[in-house]
């Protein structure tokens, strides 16, 4: 166990001078090419997994290394994003693992681990699993501005996820900058009321859990990286058969991000007959953009309430189904693909759903009635599906690129059931191609069944129908392979 000397006094402490330089990265890893800290190592005593503790801020400078010497270590360089992480480190007397390699400027600090050990007592929260969840929220927010204000020159913080008063108070000291200004001073004012002994256990209660959603959500930045437009079709062709034209709409309208960086300026509204595959283009877009999606199903939707949330006057107040997914999610940056837009105007006498979600679309910011909070909108893309446009409300329609879907004729619908949804049956239940045929004749007699149903979910339940029935007979009367003819085919789906 380490012996220092905390006997300095803690304001004293806070003024110490920066000898150290900070460096402003924005690199979203750590490694020796882009380390956390650089530290003064000119006799090479540093190594590999060194512990200690720093003394920032009573030094200002300095990593009390403990070998035999307990030699300290001058700061020399640090990542702006991690100077208050550091000095929190040092103010609660916290003993890190270092892990490092030594270099020309000198011993490149690329990770830091808590070790358990504590001196007069830790304020560590939730320990190591605390300490890394803040150093990934740091590594991936951006530099700071070189001229932002200090957290500490506004507020003392002195005193897992992030649920308890504590660990809502540590991260706030030590990842506040990766907030967005007004969620900063929004966290500062709601941790004062959740610590106030002059308001209701209720209202005490409200703003805890309020401040818990709101800082376990990564508030990213909102520099989208460039689309392969090869891959992206790749990914299209790989959910759905046919509809070049489609596809092709599809990627025009988000391949803006290549030079923008930024989301398309409008959503995408899918408008088609039920079964053409609407919901499945959406998630392949998430996938293309590489963002966390959430759905809202507005034929559920009937009160707007659902989607901003009650106020936190009410004893059971809870936050709307949009604040709901930022938080599942734990993104800002969410794609939000809005089934059924068609019925979003079906309002039952409390208001519009629809008038929501035009705060939601238009990158203005959305506010939470329980969160009581202008929340950034900017990394929202939307992605609607609807199958009658005419009842859907112009404004609504202005926020997104319409693309329409025709149905698919017999001969895809043919293609389709071969190529994609029997083998898909099979391999999900168990069946060898080999165990099962269907004549030319049974799939004519297929086609003709489902001639004048739109879509392919029809044909898709008809291959789950086929196969089960075919292993069912397989089990049972012990033969090797169930060959259909249309005879067959017709006993079973008519």
């Amino acid at each position: 166990m380490p012996v220092f000397d905390f006997n300095q006094d803690k304001k004293d402490a806070v003024k110490a001078e920066k000898t150290y330089e900070l460096m402003y990265s924005s690199e979203h890893f750590s490694d020796v090419e882009n380390p956390i800290m650089i530290l003064k190592d000119e006799k090479s005593v540093l190594v590999h997994h060194s512990s200690g503790m720093f003394e920032s801020p009573i030094k200002g400078t300095a990593f009390l290394y403990d070998n035999e010497e307990k030699t300290s270590h001058d700061i020399l360089k640090i990542d702006a994003r991690f100077e208050n992480l550091v000095k929190w480190l040092g103010e609660n007397h916290i003993v890190v693992r270092l892990s490092g390699q030594s270099t020309k400027e000198g011993y490149a600090v690329y990770k830091l681990q808590e070790t358990g050990v504590a001196v007069r007592g830790s304020k560590l929260s939730g320990q190591n699993g605390f300490l890394q969840f803040m150093i990934e929220r740091l590594l991936q927010s951006d530099a700071p501005s070189k001229d932002v204000v200090d957290i500490d020159d506004i507020e003392d913080a002195d005193d897992m996820k992030l649920t308890s008063i504590q660990s809502i108070t540590d991260y706030l000291m030590c990842a506040g900058s990766t907030l967005p200004d007004n969620i900063r001073l929004w966290a500062r004012r709601n941790l004062a009321v959740a610590k106030s002994t002059e308001v209701t256990p209720e209202e005490r209660r409200h703003a805890q859990r309020a401040l818990s959603i709101m800082l376990n959500i990564q508030w990213k930045n909102t520099e989208f990286q460039p689309i392969d437009p090869v891959e992206a079709r790749r990914i299209l062709d790989e959910e759905l058969y046919g509809l070049d034209n489609v596809k092709q709409r599809i990627i025009e309208t988000i391949i803006q991000i290549n030079r923008t960086h930024t989301l398309p300026a409008y959503g995408i509204l899918l408008i088609g007959p039920a079964g053409t595959g609407k919901s499945q283009i959406a998630y392949a877009v998430a996938k293309i953009l590489k963002m966390s999606w959430t759905t809202l199903e507005m034929s559920s939707i009937n009160d707007p309430e659902q989607l901003t949330g009650s106020s936190r006057i009410y004893a059971n107040a809870k936050p709307g189904l949009i604040m709901e997914a930022f938080a599942n999610a734990e993104s800002s940056n969410l794609l939000f693909i809005i089934n059924e837009l068609d019925k979003a105007s079906s309002g039952k006498g409390n208001g519009n759903p629809a008038d929501v979600l035009l705060t939601l679309l238009d990158n203005l910011g959305f506010t939470d009635n329980y969160i009581e909070c202008n929340i950034p909108t900017t990394g929202v893309y939307p992605i609607a599906t609807a199958n009658d446009k005419d009842a859907i409300s112009a404004p609504l329609m202005s926020r997104f690129a319409v693309i329409e879907l025709p149905d698919y004729t017999l001969e895809e619908k043919r293609v389709i059931f071969t190529k994609f949804a029997m083998p898909k049956v099979l391999k999900r239940i168990g069946l060898r191609s080999e165990e099962i045929t269907i004549t030319d004749e049974a799939l004519d007699a297929i086609m003709d069944i489902f001639r004048d149903t739109s879509g392919i979910r029809d044909i898709e339940q008809a291959a789950e129908h086929i196969a089960a029935n075919a292993l069912y007979r397989i089990e049972v009367e012990k033969i090797s392979c169930v060959t259909y003819d249309a005879d067959m085919i017709k006993e079973l789906l008519v």
